[in-house]
């Protein structure tokens, strides 16, 4: 073997090791990227978990009781209504010069409201005025004719007497003032012909003057100043039928529509207890006027009448209530029943979590899951048992919302 030929094989080959660390830098980029991506899963799940979800929370209350006194058989939600409530037109199809009301006013039974422009009746009202005069004018005229011809006859029955005139001349002059006598009845009922279309005439123009029918409070003012008014909406959608809307507050009631299936529970003067939405601290009492004897077949509810035991200038019509009905008195050595166990929440803070409901419970900044056992239902609330009273329950809970999720409450 010559030399070169042993030089040759001593000589290091490096074009394999340089395919070897070509392979291994490729490996170490695969590595680096899968760290790279995994640290960012990492940090969006670290962010998801740190950032808070806004909550609104409300106080787990104690269950109503009956305090020795009356208990809740029943809850049902309606609305104020007022039982003398008008809108106040006029009679007659007029243009309106004036109206004098305004929404929120109080009005006293007979006040003018709003006038209409009465220049035709005025002109009408002055006629027959003018024909009254003229039938008694008339009257007048055909009495005193009459009163001559009595005088007549009286003359001739002396003349008769002495025969200076014939027995005939005698029944002319009676015959005479017979007719007469029937001229003077007939122009009497001719004045009172006049005298009515007066009476007539002069109502019409009270028609001009639109007063309340009964005291109360302006709610609405539909028409104003050059408009016309009718009754009979004349004209389409040129006319206004009604001046302005009136409610008797001293007339306002509660309609409750309750379910057929729990009726049973409300009888007639039963002791409420309603509370407005407009004022959830306020309890007023009340009782029950009437069940209407009919069934709404497409709400399967009937309609329940319910008086307050006291007016308030908070109440106003349509205002939504909620009116618990109780139960009558006990006599003071019945014993009194146990109250209610678990607590109230609003229905919409029970949730489903796999198969079970659940509640969050706000403690801190996190929310913690709650599994309770929902019971009886008092309108929007649900008494439950497995939380405990003034526990911060969360309202609507998203499905987000986890045990231990980091929340905030809404201000």
């Amino acid at each position: 073997m010559e030399k070169s030929d042993l030089l040759h094989q001593l000589r290091i080959d490096r074009s394999e090791p340089e395919r070897g660390s070509h392979g291994r830098a490729w490996l170490i980029g695969i590595a680096i990227a899968i760290l790279l991506i995994a640290a960012a899963a990492g940090g969006w799940w670290f962010l998801r978990g740190a950032q808070a979800v806004e909550v609104e929370t409300v106080v787990a209350a104690a269950p109503p009781t009956s305090g020795g006194a009356s208990l809740a058989v029943l809850q049902a939600t309606g609305y104020v209504t007022a039982r003398r409530e008008a809108t106040v037109s006029a009679q007659i199809t007029g243009t309106l010069t004036q109206v004098l009301i305004e929404e929120g006013e109080r009005v006293e039974k007979g006040q003018i409201i709003a006038l209409l422009d009465d220049t035709a009746q005025k002109a009408m009202l002055a006629q027959a005025q003018a024909g009254v005069r003229a039938s008694r004018a008339q009257l007048v005229q055909i009495q005193a004719q009459l009163a001559q011809s009595q005088r007549d006859v009286k003359r001739a029955e002396e003349l008769v007497g002495r025969h200076l005139v014939s027995q005939q001349a005698v029944e002319v002059a009676r015959t005479q003032v017979a007719t007469q006598l029937a001229q003077v009845d007939a122009q009497r009922k001719q004045v009172e012909v006049a005298q009515a279309g007066v009476d007539g005439a002069q109502v019409q123009l009270d028609y001009c003057t639109v007063r309340a029918p009964f005291s109360g409070v302006v709610i609405a003012k539909a028409a104003q100043v050059g408009e016309i008014i009718s009754p009979l909406s004349a004209g389409g959608g040129f006319t206004r039928t009604g001046v302005g809307t009136i409610v008797d507050m001293d007339s306002l009631e509660i309609e409750v529509d309750v379910n057929e299936a729990y009726i049973n529970r409300v009888v007639a003067n039963q002791p409420i207890e309603a509370v407005l939405d407009a004022y959830p601290d306020w309890k007023i009492p009340g009782h029950v006027i009437a069940i209407i004897p009919t069934a709404d077949r497409g709400k399967a509810t009937v309609k329940v009448r319910v008086a307050f035991d006291q007016k308030d200038a908070r109440i106003v019509p349509d205002m939504g209530v909620r009116v618990s009905f109780l139960e009558d008195k006990r006599s003071a050595d019945a014993k009194p029943a146990p109250p209610p166990k678990g607590v109230l929440v609003p229905g919409d803070a029970i949730v489903q979590r796999d198969g079970r409901s659940v509640v969050f419970v706000v403690e801190g900044d996190k929310a913690r899951q709650r599994a309770v056992t929902p019971g009886q239902t008092y309108a929007e609330q649900r008494l439950v048992e497995g939380i405990s009273i003034g526990a911060q329950v969360v309202r609507s809970p998203v499905a987000e919302l986890a045990d231990g999720s980091r929340v905030e409450k809404k201000k």
